[in-house]
């Protein structure tokens, strides 16, 4: 339901498993923003067609993410699937129509990810920024939690934004702002110079609803330094034992991090203690969050009902702002 709060629009994709990269980068301070702002979540169904997919995967991970998502504690009204709200495709195209062609073979995420599959790319891939900027204006957001990989993309919207209030007259769609997440980028525990992703294979991601011993065996192999010794200069730790740092202190472990940081800088870190640390800390994290996914697929039937009727719900707004669309751009209704 909209509100006199600011509205916020992030969306996951319903690829791979929810690790704690995906968490801690996003979705813990998405539970934290629905106490301060109108929230809309969405399983950004159509965004995962953009690259090779089967059919039968999306449909289940689309609800699947929903469950995880909800065992997280994002609530069932702010969350929505987008495939349910089929506005958000026929704004995109109209929003294709004030989108540089240009400024859109410039994306960094289109040249990765076009890399990875160079047998067939689709236009999907090249055009899904235009989606995403329909994603987020459709509902009037003037605010999108981002990371910086999606720095590039925010601004495209934000230049797609005026070029049409520019063609309106007017300041119809307000121009959004990034808002930041507190957690950097999380980085693979098997290779610190690398994101924490799903499409890298499990050793590149920790699942955060893995079992306790599947987590420990995870950060007991996690790489630390590459040949020197801990201890020296904080300043020059390493890629592997800063990561295991920031995902202590994301873990809310404060005093481990404060005692584990005070051996570092002495040279009397032993690498096995901040593990062991580390561990705990995502452990204590994943216990309640696989007690509470338990507890929702008990009653499976009536926890989807609740994300249809919410994605009903949202609809109503998506469909308000495309009518208005339509009628400036002189499209009949």
């Amino acid at each position: 339901m909209s509100t006199d709060r600011a509205t916020i629009l992030s969306g996951i994709q319903p690829t791979g498993k929810l690790h704690f990269g995906r968490y801690f980068g996003a979705v813990e301070n998405w539970k934290r923003l629905q106490e301060e702002y109108d929230c809309l979540y969405m399983v950004a169904n159509y965004h995962a067609m953009s690259m090779p997919f089967q059919a039968k995967r999306l449909a289940e991970n689309s609800w699947e993410i929903c469950f995880h998502l909800l065992a997280c504690g994002i609530r069932p009204e702010n969350l929505f699937i987008q495939s349910l709200v089929p506005e958000h495709t026929e704004l995109a195209w109209i929003l294709n129509c004030f989108t540089s062609y240009g400024q859109l073979g410039r994306m960094t995420q289109f040249k990765d990810k076009s890399a990875q599959n160079e047998e067939f790319i689709s236009a999907g891939l090249f055009t899904y920024p235009a989606l995403q900027a329909a994603d987020i204006l459709i509902y009037r957001a003037g605010v999108v939690p981002v990371g910086k990989d999606q720095e590039q993309h925010l601004e495209l919207t934000r230049d797609i934004a005026q070029r049409f209030n520019n063609f309106a007259g007017k300041e119809f769609f307000p121009i959004p702002e990034a808002l930041y997440t507190a957690v950097p980028k999380v980085m693979s525990t098997a290779d610190p110079l690398r994101k924490m992703s799903a499409s890298q294979g499990d050793k590149h991601n920790i699942d955060v609803f893995a079992d306790e011993a599947r987590i420990r065996k995870q950060i007991r192999s996690a790489v630390t330094d590459t040949g020197t010794e801990a201890g020296g200069d904080a300043g020059a730790m390493s890629a592997g034992v800063s990561n295991l740092f920031s995902l202590l202190a994301a873990s809310g472990q404060t005093e481990a991090h404060a005692s584990l940081l005070q051996d570092y800088t002495a040279g009397a870190l032993r690498y096995a203690d901040l593990k062991e640390a580390v561990a705990d800390g995502l452990i204590g994290i994943s216990t309640q969050l696989r007690s509470r996914y338990q507890e929702l697929k008990s009653d499976r039937k009536s926890v989807k009902n609740q994300i249809k009727q919410s994605s009903f719900e949202v609809r109503k707004r998506a469909q308000a702002t495309v009518r208005e669309v339509k009628e400036i751009c002189g499209l009949a209704r």
